[in-house]
């Protein structure tokens, strides 16, 4: 199982938020690219990108942080926020991104994804964030009546290689994953997946480690790793021991 470091960036700062919300936001640094190498040293396999502008503005907007990132580390990077069209998503896979995700446009247009998997193969994956079991979209700021469960189904024919998974009521929290909910997820589809949101302790690690085998292939590590609350060495050694 690996651990996947978030960084998040709004106006070129890598940032966190509190349940997504843009006016709860903490800077934790001005050069994203520093911090980058900071997570590769202590050992992450890859990094998460997400272009909060991006994500509100439907387009790629932190296009130099990201350029600067890629060029920093020799490992993969997975980038969402803004991702809608063929465009964006030709420029963000010029960038040296590994992976790109979609999110809102897996709602609004899902034959966009489709699409994506056919000319990025192993490459899309599906980004879907949830609060009370719905998806959220635009930035979490509109919550859908379309249930995550039924989403991530609907795109299992489609080529995507993983789908990660976001409960927003625990997102910069610290209050513990929704572990249960990951792995019922996980246990109803065909396509791995990575859970994100609420990262507090390295227990939260040894549980869901316990779901591998169920289909949790990774997870995402935010505030936690930022605010020292988990050390990300410990946790990259406990989920892949």
């Amino acid at each position: 199982m690996m651990v996947i470091p978030a960084i998040d960036l709004k106006d070129g700062q890598c940032v966190r938020l509190v349940q997504g919300d843009m006016e709860q936001v903490t800077v934790f640094g001005s050069n994203p690219a520093e911090i980058a190498k900071q997570w590769s040293r202590m050992g992450a396999a890859m990094l998460h990108i997400v272009d909060l502008n991006g994500a509100f503005a439907r387009k790629l907007v932190n296009h130099e942080a990201i350029s600067q990132i890629v060029t920093a580390t020799n490992i993969p990077a997975e980038l969402g926020g803004g991702i809608r069209d063929m465009q964006t998503l030709d420029s963000v896979m010029e960038l040296g991104i590994s992976h790109a995700i979609l999110g809102t446009v897996a709602v609004s247009d899902p034959g966009f994804v489709r699409q994506a998997c056919r000319a990025y193969p192993g490459r899309i994956r599906v980004g879907i964030d949830a609060q009370d079991g719905m998806v959220a979209v635009n930035g979490w700021a509109e919550i859908t009546s379309v249930r995550a469960v039924e989403l991530a189904k609907s795109l299992e024919d489609a080529g995507v290689e993983a789908i990660i998974y976001t409960d927003i009521s625990r997102d910069g929290l610290l209050q513990g994953m929704n572990i249960e909910e990951c792995a019922s997820l996980a246990r109803s589809i065909s396509i791995p997946v990575i859970a994100s949101g609420g990262l507090t302790s390295l227990d939260d690690i040894r549980r869901l480690k316990e779901h591998e085998d169920e289909g949790i292939c990774g997870l995402i590590a935010g505030k936690a790793i930022y605010t020292g609350a988990v050390d990300l060495k410990e946790a990259i050694a406990i989920a892949t021991s």
